[in-house]
């Protein structure tokens, strides 16, 4: 789990290699080219590598769930629990507005962060975890059909709407028509939503649109990956110190068929950026099968000495978040500063951002590993 958690931690504090740069530097290399899709989002529906960061990390959340609810409710008492698990929630809302507000004139309120985003569903997650296996397979059912009922009631936008207006340009080739048109970007439930919620805070300026289409009421299906962690947790816990492997293949490949289903037959499209019920079944069901295959290379075979790079950052995930949104610039520049503005020139422009990258990444890691070394671990 430590080793799942440190990789998907490096694939985000790995967007310092800047790799899309580097891809139109290299037009002609298709190794570039490839590595550069797979570390951004894709535009709307589908999924690169980089797409089950957020999943992966809000999965994670509910398997360590399933691990420590028993022993700190004997622990604490139900109702001290739950306490701290909603101080818990409210720490991590406001470390997630706090970094998405670096470099502004004010306070962003804004919570597509995924900070924000699981703190917001862990109280109810919490909650959950008091229930059966079964009943949490239920409670997956009734979010995530009810999140997809909202949004098929809600009227599809009309033939004068203004896409330009909330950032989405008249000739986007990812528009979608008929029932997939409940899903269209920033012309949907939860753009709505946001017009209205957002607006409620101060702000620079009135709240129009997110760019990149995400939203504040994406913490509903989420809960619903958190409880995809929760159940894959239990079912770890209950089988060690076997490993269920079968059992989160199999559940993985369906979750996956289920949700490639679901946009094929266009009842719901597969896309991570507005969260729909379809990306959290198929985003889901690729966790387990990342899981299975950690599970089943470091626990099963015993192959563990490769995956100590990621457990130092597994360990220190919260650490390694902050750290990836505070220090870029500041590493960047001092290396700069002291080595000479030229310094990750030496093998030409075009590769001048990954190696740039690659000394910013090498300091992340070994700020991880001192801190891992004095067992100094940032936990909320």
């Amino acid at each position: 789990m430590d080793a799942y958690r440190g990789f998907v931690m490096l694939l985000m504090m790995a967007e310092v290699l800047q790799l899309a740069r580097v891809a139109a530097a290299y037009p002609g290399s298709w190794a570039i080219n490839v590595l550069a899709y797979h570390q951004s989002h894709v535009p709307w529906a589908g999924a690169s590598l980089h797409d089950l960061i957020q999943p992966s990390f809000s999965l994670l959340v509910g398997v360590a769930l399933a691990y420590s609810f028993a022993r700190r409710v004997d622990e604490d008492g139900f109702a001290k629990a739950l306490a701290h698990a909603t101080w818990r929630s409210l720490l991590l809302i406001a470390l997630g507005v706090f970094l998405r507000s670096m470099g502004r004139p004010q306070t962003n309120f804004t919570f597509e962060d995924t900070l924000a985003q699981i703190g917001m569903g862990y109280p109810f997650l919490f909650l959950l975890a008091t229930q059966s296996t079964r009943r949490l397979w239920v409670a997956l059912g009734l979010i995530l059909g009810g999140y997809w009922l909202a949004w098929a009631l809600y009227p599809v936008a009309g033939p004068g709407y203004d896409y330009a207006a909330v950032g989405v340009p008249s000739d986007w080739s990812h528009h979608y028509t008929g029932f997939m048109a409940h899903w269209e970007k920033n012309a949907n439930l939860g753009h709505a939503f946001d017009t209205w919620f957002l607006n409620l805070f101060p702000r620079e300026q009135p709240y129009v649109a997110n760019r990149g289409g995400y939203l504040t009421l994406s913490f509903i299906p989420t809960l619903g990956t958190m409880l995809l962690g929760l159940i894959a947790g239990r079912m770890l816990r209950a089988a060690s110190p076997r490993v269920p492997l079968r059992w989160l293949l199999v559940t993985g490949a369906t979750l996956v068929a289920a949700g490639a289903l679901l946009h094929v037959l266009g009842v719901n499209p597969v896309v991570k950026r507005i969260w729909t019920p379809a990306w959290t079944l198929f985003s889901g069901g690729l966790c387990y099968l990342l899981l299975g295959g950690f599970s089943w290379v470091i626990d099963m075979q015993g192959y563990r000495r490769w995956a100590f790079p990621l457990v130092v950052i597994g360990l220190n995930s919260i650490a390694a978040y902050v750290i990836a949104h505070l220090w870029d610039d500041f590493i960047a520049s001092s290396f700069k500063t002291h080595l000479g503005q030229g310094i990750f020139e030496i093998a030409g422009r075009g590769a001048a951002p990954l190696l740039q990258g690659i000394a910013v990444l090498a300091v992340y890691w070994l700020t991880l590993y001192w801190m891992y070394n004095r067992k100094v671990f940032l936990k909320i």
